[in-house]
């Protein structure tokens, strides 16, 4: 006879067992866990992508190894550089002059009438431009001269001067940005171009990110997440000093060799579990311990810029030992030359109320376009003279642009100079990879407040990324919850006037 205590556990045993969630998706062939069953199959089949490169179907053993886009790509990697809190448009890249004139005067209702802003109340004031302009280059582009450096560079760059989004508060804008919705959940940019194309560097990363600033997005690391895809198609984060990557040195007592022994043990029992259940989220744990295995020799040697040479460092304006963004668009350099597929540097500290000084558009802005300027053209620079940026695409911007007239609150005026939260239109610029040079695209009104010609969406500026990357943007899809998801959910155009 069993004695009572095993039957005791023996019951206990099969009842945690009926109960859990993937003994009921087994074993339930009717109903809500066939359906959920059914999805994660699909989910699985749609590892091919898209019909394109059905023929090159994802090796779940291998998730980040090199495939094919749809159509020969005009860009190999990205570098995103997203100044978070939205810089002035009006201060950098669109020059309006008819603002001088209407500096001080009350704004016209009709701007108000309708409209929706963070702050702004009651009856503001204008505001000039705190910048002074002048054409650039051989293409005579306006530049402000807070960005003295970029000027020198402007022939490289393609300005989109009136993209319009929907969001005016600085977490759901950002998330609009990076993963075409302004809800989490899903992929971002960075995970979705990986996803398609995987890595050129098995050793490293396929998708990066770097902060600077002093705080990450206020979106969170929701930005640079992978949604409803793969888990190892999310992004990386590293930093320049310390250890690049938050616990990937061993622990005291652990050496290389002992690790390895852990790791595939550890893998061992992943795969008999892939074996029972083919949950590919399991293949996705495998990747990733042996890919953070690989990091501990490949990642410290890439993140150290202290080999480059000393004019490279001048070139940049780093600042060695430090956390700085300087050092940060280093090593992005450093990580695509690698063959790291993308690379995301976020910024902090570009909003511009005119609450305090930091937050001013004559002063707080001023100081982040001097710690930021000079490195961001000499990555352009030093892309060219190594032959990169013809198939690295760089993207430069915030997640919405910022009024023309002084921002108030209650009526208040604020201390210092500064604009409110504007979704209506703003800039953001790319270069490289298969970009025209020296190119503006649209235009807005005499006081940048609305679009003219040119008008794009965050879809629109998406679809062209994905297109300069080899992708048509309408059939890289991904299945989940019953129905395919794509980047640019159901819109987008590519930007084909800005395309060389």
């Amino acid at each position: 006879m069993t004695p009572p205590n095993d039957l005791f556990h023996e019951a206990r045993h099969s009842h945690a067992r009926f109960v859990t969630r993937r003994h009921f998706l087994r074993q339930c062939t009717t109903g809500m866990g066939a359906m959920a069953l059914g999805s994660l199959v699909v989910g699985c089949n749609l590892f091919s992508r898209t019909e394109a490169t059905a023929d090159t179907p994802i090796d779940l053993s291998n998730p980040m190894a090199p495939r094919p886009p749809h159509f020969p790509a005009k860009a190999k990697a990205v570098i995103y550089l997203h100044m978070a809190g939205a810089p002035s448009q009006l201060e950098l890249f669109d020059y309006k002059p008819e603002l001088l004139k209407l500096d001080g005067q009350d704004c016209p209702p009709s701007l108000l009438e309708g409209k929706r802003f963070a702050f702004i109340r009651g009856v503001p004031k204008m505001l000039a431009p705190q910048a002074q302009f002048r054409p650039c280059g051989e293409s005579g582009i306006f530049l402000s001269d807070y960005l003295p450096h970029l000027q020198t560079a402007v022939d490289e760059i393609t300005l989109l001067k009136a993209v319009t989004t929907d969001q005016f508060n600085h977490a759901p804008a950002q998330l609009f940005m990076h993963s075409g919705s302004p809800r989490m959940g899903r992929p971002s940019l960075g995970s979705w171009v990986t996803y398609g194309l995987g890595s050129q560097n098995s050793n490293l990363p396929g998708f990066v990110v770097l902060t600077s600033g002093g705080k990450n997005p206020d979106a969170g690391t929701s930005v640079w997440g992978s949604g409803f895809l793969p888990s190892v198609y999310q992004g990386v984060q590293c930093r320049s000093v310390g250890e690049p990557v938050l616990f990937l040195d061993n622990p005291d007592g652990m050496n290389r060799e002992l690790r390895q022994a852990s790791i595939n043990a550890i893998n061992a029992v992943n795969q008999l579990e892939y074996d029972e259940f083919k949950d590919p989220e399991i293949l996705t744990r495998i990747a990733q311990y042996e890919m953070a295995f690989k990091m501990q020799i490949s990642v410290p040697a890439v993140m150290n810029i202290d080999d480059e040479p000393e004019y490279i460092h001048q070139m940049y304006g780093t600042q060695k030992g430090q956390a700085c963004f300087a050092n940060n668009v280093l090593l992005a350099r450093k990580l695509v030359e690698k063959g790291v597929r993308f690379v995301q540097l976020f910024d902090w500290g570009w909003d511009s109320h005119g609450t305090d000084a930091n937050l001013a558009i004559d002063i707080g802005l001023i100081n982040k376009c001097r710690q930021t300027d000079k490195a961001v053209t000499a990555l352009l620079l030093d892309l060219k003279q190594r032959g990169l940026l013809a198939e690295t695409l760089v993207i430069w911007g915030g997640e919405f642009g910022r009024t023309p007239m002084q921002e108030n609150r209650e009526n208040k005026k604020n201390p210092f100079k500064g604009r409110d939260h504007h979704v209506e239109c703003f800039t953001i610029w790319m270069a490289g990879g298969g970009l025209k040079r020296g190119y503006s695209y649209g235009e807005t009104d005499a006081i940048g407040y609305a679009p003219l010609s040119g008008q794009v969406s965050v879809h629109d500026v998406h679809a062209t990324i994905l297109h300069l990357l080899g992708f048509d943007h309408e059939n890289f899809t991904y299945q989940f919850q019953g129905r395919p998801f794509r980047l640019t959910d159901v819109a987008g155009e590519v930007i084909k006037e800005i395309i060389a």
